[in-house]
């Protein structure tokens, strides 16, 4: 039986309007999950995930973000405003505004990067964290790959064309199901009367543009340091090329109080509904409180 959901408006402290989806709202008693997506990504990432956890089961609040510029939040009219330390703010609004003091956080690539900054800037905020493919390193070759073609290209036509796109940009993805596939396209493509669209502001690809691909990024060890104290579940697709091995076992030397998890047959970012993933994050969160 789906479970229901509240959708929730709310201005940033700048006047952007950000939809935040809540699942779950009954059990106020628990602590919450938070799940913060991806770059380009929004709320529908999470929807599997979120039914299991504040179904029967598990009977969790799940509050799932949609940042600025991304799935039902407005877009902001400057796109320098599209960066991890704006959104961070917007995120911790929002938890204000929710009257939510802590909440075990999962976040997918960007939504990793938030949560450590938030781990760093707001004590208590965060009960435990799973970053979901993302980690203090990131590869300049997977950051490239995203770069060509975030908000780059035409529209697709058609869904059998949206799927190929995907596949097209998505290779490390070897065991997903046409359905998949499909679901997949219908979270990065709205469609309507007019035609296609991006289910995100196109202007994120230009944050991407300044960047120098020929050389490695700043490390943020301090960032992922900041979570020394909470336990951490660290998810890597098995085929990602953002999040490497040697990276992932060295946030578990780091910080001993990691679990790890390698997700088969996927790239960035691991997909949280399917089966294998949502088990062990259903796991851990049971684990952590």
């Amino acid at each position: 039986m789906p479970v229901s959901y509240i959708d929730f408006f709310m201005p940033s402290s700048d006047g952007i309007r950000l939809h935040v989806r809540i699942y779950g709202d009954a059990y106020r008693d628990q602590v919450p999950v938070l799940c913060l997506p991806g770059l380009t990504r929004n709320i529908r990432d999470f929807h599997s995930l979120a039914e299991r956890l504040a179904g029967p089961e598990h009977k969790r609040r799940v509050i799932v973000v949609d940042y600025r510029g991304r799935g039902g939040s407005e877009y902001d009219p400057d796109w320098r405003h599209y960066t991890v330390p704006v959104e961070a703010v917007d995120v911790r609004q929002i938890l204000a505004a929710l009257g939510v003091k802590t909440a075990v956080f999962l976040g997918t690539s960007r939504g990793g990067l938030i949560s450590m900054l938030l781990a760093a800037t707001t004590k208590n905020l965060i009960k435990a964290c799973i970053l979901n493919d993302i980690g203090p390193v990131i590869e300049v070759k997977g950051l490239a790959r995203i770069a060509c073609y975030v908000g780059k290209s035409d529209m697709p036509q058609h869904w059998a064309e949206a799927v190929a796109r995907l596949k097209a940009s998505n290779p490390d993805f070897t065991d997903l199901t046409e359905a998949e596939w499909r679901d997949f396209a219908s979270t990065v493509y709205v469609e309507s009367a007019s035609g296609f669209r991006l289910a995100y502001d196109p202007a994120l690809g230009q944050t991407l543009s300044e960047l120098d691909f020929s050389k490695p990024l700043p490390a943020a060890w301090p960032l992922f340091d900041a979570l020394h104290a909470v336990p951490v579940l660290a998810i890597r697709g098995m085929n990602s090329d953002l999040l490497s091995d040697e990276t992932l076992a060295a946030m578990a030397e780091r910080h001993p109080a990691t679990d790890i998890a390698r997700v088969p047959h996927e790239g960035h970012a691991p997909f949280v509904g399917r089966e294998w993933t949502a088990s062990v994050i259903a796991d851990f969160v049971r684990r952590v409180g």
